[in-house]
């Protein structure tokens, strides 16, 4: 359930991802960044021929879910890497379900919960990878998702 706080929003860095409801599978994914959470409903319009007034209807049409970005150091599990597995070889056409949650500053409670449902692995990357620098090994991986709620 949402938690409004009205003197200053709460703060970005504090969230948890978890797959299948953290299901015995044992997804090892701790993400460093989550990228845009959205959804859109379009439009249609439409007019009668024998409507009086000039002008359109506006109609709701269907909801599309944008494509979310999960990010994270490389850590030699393959946990994620078999589902794209999966994915790829038709194992898993259901897709499964994502579950956001930001946190509190002090981790006591949720505050907004993001449900990805029907969700799957489209994309993966991992890299650049620099004999020359410093930085941590990054992977990425893109979801697509058919639906999203909200608590």
């Amino acid at each position: 359930m949402a938690v409004p706080r009205p003197v200053r929003p709460y703060v970005q860095f504090n969230f948890l991802v978890s797959i299948d409801g953290g299901s015995s599978e044992g997804f090892a994914a701790g993400f460093q960044e989550v990228s845009t959470i959205g959804m859109e409903v379009t439009v249609a319009e439409y007019r009668n021929g024998n409507d009086k007034d000039n002008n359109t209807r506006k109609v709701s049409g269907l909801n599309k879910s944008s494509d979310i970005t999960l990010k994270r150091g490389v850590i030699g599990q393959l946990d994620l890497y078999k589902w794209l597995h999966d994915i790829r070889d038709g194992r898993d056409v259901k897709g499964r379900t994502v579950v956001i949650q930001l946190q509190s500053e002090d981790h006591s409670q949720v505050v907004q919960t993001w449900i990805l449902k029907n969700a799957r692995i489209i994309k993966y990357n991992c890299g650049p990878l620099n004999a020359k620098g410093t930085d941590v090994a990054m992977e990425e991986m893109v979801l697509s998702y058919e639906r999203l709620e909200m608590e």
